[in-house]
This record gives structure tokens, sequence and C-alpha cells, in this order.
């Protein structure tokens, strides 16, 4: 599996070489031609048309990641809409660049934890939120686990949902932790999908 960090000539990074030394950099017009199943990937979301070329590499079986230098939750979104499953700060530490690594190639999404919660909620939304929930799927669920998955679902951080359904943070933890393992996934962003019927589809 080859390593390949996506950018233009002015896009030195030194903390991502410091956290992937092996690396290779790759011009994006050689991208499409040398990028194999199984690479893992890096594009800058400065590069034109960066959107298109993630869904390409992705529909080749790559493990796309984005660094951004100007991260939000508009464009992370749009970065794992593309096929992307990381998206984080262009100047992020080695040490976390190679948790995103981990993460990624063991098929998870990561996303930094101040953007998931926004993340999730404009997945939510975009997929048609309450009107497009998978019924079913609640079935499986209690009363209250099914209320901590939707304010999840909506975008809310776990001090938000605690606040809203007044009960204690680990609580919440633990409602979501049963929630994880009923409906077999493992993360917030799958929540999201399975609730909204789209897991097949995208994971």
């Amino acid at each position: 599996m080859g390593q390949w960090f996506v950018c233009r000539g002015h896009d030195e990074m030194p903390r991502w070489r410091e956290a992937f030394p092996d690396a290779e950099r790759l011009d994006p017009s050689l991208a499409r031609t040398r990028v194999q199943a199984g690479d893992r990937v890096w594009v800058m979301a400065s590069l034109e048309q960066w959107p298109a070329l993630v869904t390409a590499l992705s529909r080749r079986g790559a493990i796309l990641s984005v660094l951004s230098y100007r991260p939000e939750s508009r464009e992370a979104f749009l970065a794992l809409s593309a096929g992307a499953r990381g998206y984080a700060h262009a100047l992020s530490t080695p040490e976390l660049l190679r948790q995103l690594e981990t993460v990624v190639t063991h098929q998870g999404i990561w996303v930094w934890p101040e953007l998931m919660s926004q993340v999730v909620g404009g997945a939510f939304r975009a997929l048609g939120g309450e009107a497009g929930l998978e019924q079913g799927v609640l079935a499986e669920l209690t009363d209250r686990e099914r209320d901590v998955a939707l304010a999840v679902a909506e975008g809310l951080s776990n001090k938000a949902v605690a606040g809203r359904l007044a009960i204690t943070e680990r609580t919440v933890k633990a409602h979501l932790g049963a929630v994880f393992r009923k409906l077999g996934i493992r993360d917030r962003m799958q929540l999201v999908l399975k609730l909204s019927r789209q897991e097949q589809d995208v994971l």
C-alpha cells in the first residue's frame, strides 16, 4: 500500500512529513493514474476541484483524508460526501495525523471533536432529518435510547443531550454505547446513516 500526499509544490507539510516519513508527494495531475486500491491518500482542500479528485480516488478503492488550512463544518461534510474518511487541519500534529490514519484505515470516520457534532447534524438534515427516519431501526431501541440517538443525530454534544433530557453526561454515554451496540455501528456519523437508511450506500 502506498501513502501519498496530493498537493501543489507550495504545500510542503513538515508535520505531515514527520508523521509519515516514507510517504511521497504527488501532483494532482498524476494522482488518478498513480493511486491504487488500498493506498492511503491525503488531499489538500486548497486544490482546485478537490472534491472531484477525492470522489475519483475513493471509487478506485483508495483510503482518503482531506487536509484544510481553514477547516469548517460545511467543507468537512463535502469531504465526507465525496468519499473521504478523514478531515483535519493541515497543521495538525504528527500524533493526531497518525491517529487519524489508524481510524480511517480501520474503516472509521475521523473528524476532530469540535466539528463532529456540527458535521453529524448537517448530515442528518441533508438526509431528510426526522422526516427521513428509518422507523424499524428506532424500534430496536428503548425510549430513552431513542431520545439520545435522535438528539445526537441532530448534532448535539453529549453535554447538550444531557441538558435537554435532564440526565447526566455519564448516562448519555451509557445510552449511546447501548445504541451503538444494538445497531452494530461505531460512531455518530454511522448512526445518522443508519437512521436515514443510507448505511449500505455510504459505508
